[in-house]
């Protein structure tokens, strides 16, 4: 019998999708193709092409689609899901459509709630990702970190999500590395974790935000950091003023690419925090397998 199937991450900046047999990735195909790339009626023939060829090799093959393609912005809007929720919680408001060319689709709706600072919060995306991580890692509890352009912490209870937080951590860096006085005229960057602890150390002392990122001019300007390595501190800045906002000592999974989970990794030993990283991508595709069977179990 097929089981092939494709799961899709479709976020604000970047697509990606997963040719699958089952919760087995076959193939992957990731392109900066995201929602700010593409016209309102022109989700259908983009993703019709980028899938042409397994398409081609597959047939119709069911798509199970998750992140801001589900948003007022994207090919569909699907309501949030209020917390608390699980997945059979967001199964039951998944949309669930025929693409143009014959493809039964599905569209996760994200979660919202009010964060624990006390102002409305939502995602699209990374509710996937902690199912995943609930499925590969079962415990009675998990806090995690999920860190990219807008950082989430969140909390499950029982295989269930019960709160969560977000921080423009990752945009953040972006807007001030490439339009702000702080990033302009500086020679090619390269990483360096020196100026990076320095930058999360800075954090640590407790200054007021607009304050503290002019210091990624001030020392510059005063030759207490390479002008090569002004992203570097940078991020640890952004990176460190965020995790302030985990209590002295939290033990928490950090969900995402090895790359950045390794930098919060770095960032967490300064600061007496106890990270565990997961693979973001696998966390997505096992979560979206275990939505996808249940899925198919409520067509039965």
């Amino acid at each position: 019998m097929n089981n092939n199937w494709i799961a899709i991450d479709w976020g604000t900046t970047n697509f990606r999708a997963f040719l699958m047999q089952g919760a087995q990735q076959l193939s992957r195909i990731s392109q900066t193709c995201g929602l700010l790339s593409v016209e309102k009626d022109q989700f259908a023939p983009t993703l019709q092409y980028l899938l042409q060829t397994w398409l081609e090799q597959y047939g119709n093959l069911p798509i199970v689609m998750a992140g801001m393609v589900g948003s007022q912005q994207g090919w569909h809007e699907v309501p949030y899901v209020p917390l608390p929720c699980n997945a059979q919680d967001l199964v039951s408001h998944t949309l669930a459509f025929t693409t143009p060319w014959g493809s039964p689709a599905w569209l996760i709706p994200g979660a919202n709630a009010i964060s624990q600072f006390d102002q409305p919060d939502v995602m699209r995306g990374e509710e996937v990702q902690l199912f995943g991580l609930s499925a590969l890692y079962p415990a009675d509890e998990h806090f995690a970190l999920l860190p990219g352009t807008h950082s989430k912490h969140a909390q499950l209870r029982q295989g269930e999500i019960t709160s969560f937080s977000t921080f423009m951590t990752g945009e953040i860096f972006s807007l001030l590395s490439q339009h702000s006085i702080l990033g302009r005229a500086l020679p090619e960057q390269r990483e360096n974790n020196e100026a990076f602890l320095l930058g999360v150390r800075t954090a640590m002392r407790g200054a007021p935000f607009t304050h503290l990122i002019f210091s990624a001019r001030t020392r510059r300007l005063v030759g207490e950091i390479n002008e090569a390595h002004v992203h570097s501190y940078l991020s640890g800045l952004t990176i460190g003023y965020e995790l302030q906002a985990l209590p002295t000592g939290q033990l928490a999974w950090v969900v995402g690419s090895p790359s950045l989970t390794a930098r919060y990794e770095l960032a967490a030993s300064q600061m007496d925090l106890n990270l565990s990283p997961v693979n973001g991508h696998e966390c997505f595709i096992h979560g979206l397998w275990h939505l996808f069977t249940q899925l198919q179990g409520n067509q039965s």
